[in-house]
C-alpha cells in the first residue's frame, strides 16, 4: 500500500520505547513498516536501538540517551537527518516535543498525554486498551498499513557475541544440563520482584531435578543474587552483571527456558524462541505479556491488582502469592516433562530466524 499523499516517506524518523520489553513489543511494526515502504530511510532513535542492528529494520539506528540534558544535546545531529516525518511510539509529551526540535513536519502517534494538538496525524488511543504490541501495529495505519497481527521474532546472525557468550558460559564451573535462566531484576521497580527467598527456593529445587539454574541481571542485581546464591546452595551459574546488552540475544538462545517478571529479557526471550514462565504482579499480562511461541504466565492478582505502581504501598501480595510449586510445575510443563526423562525442546540455533 501507498502511503497518504501528504507524508512524506523519503525519510521517516521513527522514536523507539525506553525500555527494552517495549522495544521488542515494537519488532511486529518496525518490519511491517520496513516491509511496507521499502523505498523509504528509515532511521530508528532510542535507548535500545542499537540492539536492532542486525535485523533488517532501518537504515540507521540512533542510540537515544537518557535525560534532557543529553537528549538536547542530540538534536542537532538529528536534524542534519532533515526527515520530514517521525512516527512515534512512546506516548510521552517528550517524544512529540522531541520530534518538533528534530524538525519533523509530520508527526504520527497515539494523542495521549494531552498531545493532540502537537501532532500532525493523532491517533485515538483503542478502548478498552489492546497488547503493547497490537497498538504498536496500529500506529501504521496513516501510512496506509494495516498489517495482521503477529508476535515479536528474533533474526540472529553469526558473529562475535556467539564466541563471547559460549566463553562466558564455560567460565562456570557448574555440572552440564538443561539451563533454566532466572532473571533477577525489574528496571520497572521493587513492586515487579519475585522475592529472593522464593527465588532462591526456586534455584535449589531445580537443581535437586538436575537441572542447572542460571543466574542473570544488571550490576545493580548483585545484593540479590549474591543472596540466591548463599541460600540455594549447590551448583547454579551466575552471570548477574557479567554480560552486556548486546550479548542478551545469544546468551538466551543457550538457555533451555526463562523464568523472569514482567520485564524486557522475558520479551527478548520470548523473541528468541525458548520457552518463557513470566511472573507477573502490579501489570496487566493481557497487555504486556510476552508473545512466544511457549509462553506461560502466572499472575494471582489481589483486589488491588493491576496498579501499575513501581514500589508497592502494602506488603506486595500480588507477588508473594506466587508459589515456587507452581513455577517449578510450569517450568516442567514448559520443557516436556524433563524431569520425568522426556527430554526438551531444542535450544534456538544462531544464524537462522525462529518461527
Amino acid at each position: 500500500m501507498n502511503a497518504p499523499p501528504e507524508l512524506d516517506t523519503r525519510h521517516l524518523l521513527v522514536r523507539l520505547p525506553n525500555w527494552l520489553g517495549d522495544t521488542v513489543m515494537a519488532l511486529p511494526a518496525l518490519r511491517a513498516l520496513r516491509a511496507g515502504l521499502p523505498e523509504c530511510q528509515i532511521t530508528l532513535v532510542g535507548p535500545w536501538a542499537p540492539l536492532l542492528f542486525d535485523q533488517g529494520l532501518a537504515d540507521r539506528f540512533v542510540a537515544y540517551p537518557r535525560g534532557w540534558r543529553k537528549r538536547l544535546g542530540a538534536v542537532r545531529d538529528l536534524r542534519r537527518l532533515r526527515a520530514e516525518t517521525a512516527l512515534l511510539l512512546p506516548n510521552s509529551i517528550e517524544s512529540v516535543l522531541a520530534a518538533w526540535l528534530w524538525g519533523a513536519r509530520w508527526i504520527i502517534g497515539y494523542a495521549a498525554d494531552g498531545r493532540r494538538g502537537l501532532l500532525s496525524h493523532p491517533l485515538p488511543q483503542p478502548q478498552p486498551r489492546r497488547h503493547q504490541v497490537d497498538e504498536y501495529l496500529g500506529l501504521l495505519r496513516p501510512f496506509g498499513l494495516e498489517p495482521a497481527p503477529d508476535r515479536p521474532r528474533w533474526i540472529f546472525q553469526r558473529g562475535t557475541t556467539e564466541e563471547r557468550v559460549e566463553a562466558l558460559l564455560s567460565s562456570s564451573a557448574a555440572r552440564s544440563g538443561l539451563r533454566v535462566g532466572i532473571h533477577l531484576g525489574a528496571a520497572f521497580g521493587p513492586s515487579k520482584l519475585w522475592p529472593p527467598d522464593r527465588l532462591a527456593a526456586l534455584a535449589r529445587e531445580l537443581g535437586r531435578r538436575g537441572l542447572v539454574p542460571v543466574l542473570l541481571g544488571a550490576p545493580s542485581d548483585t545484593s540479590i543474587a549474591n543472596a540466591v546464591v548463599a541460600e540455594a546452595g549447590g551448583e547454579l551459574i551466575s552471570l548477574v552483571g557479567k554480560d552486556a546488552p548486546e550479548l542478551l540475544p545469544c546468551l538466551l538462545a543457550r538457555l533451555d527456558i526463562l523464568v523472569g517478571m514482567d520485564t524486557g529479557v522475558a520479551h527478548l526471550a520470548a523473541a528468541v524462541g525458548i520457552p518463557v514462565v513470566a511472573l507477573f504482579g502490579p501489570t496487566d499480562p493481557a497487555l504486556t505479556a510476552p508473545r512466544g511461541p511457549d509462553t506461560s504466565v502466572i499472575w494471582k492478582p489481589p483486589p488491588c491488582a493491576p496498579c501499575f505502581l513501581p514500589e508497592c504501598p502494602i506488603e506486595h501480595p500480588c507477588m508473594r502469592s506466587i508459589g515456587v510449586e507452581e513455577v517449578l510445575q510450569a517450568v516442567e510443563s514448559r520443557l516436556g516433562g524433563v524431569s520425568s526423562g522426556l527430554g526438551a525442546p531444542p535450544r534456538p540455533r544462531l544464524g537462522q530466524d525462529i518461527p
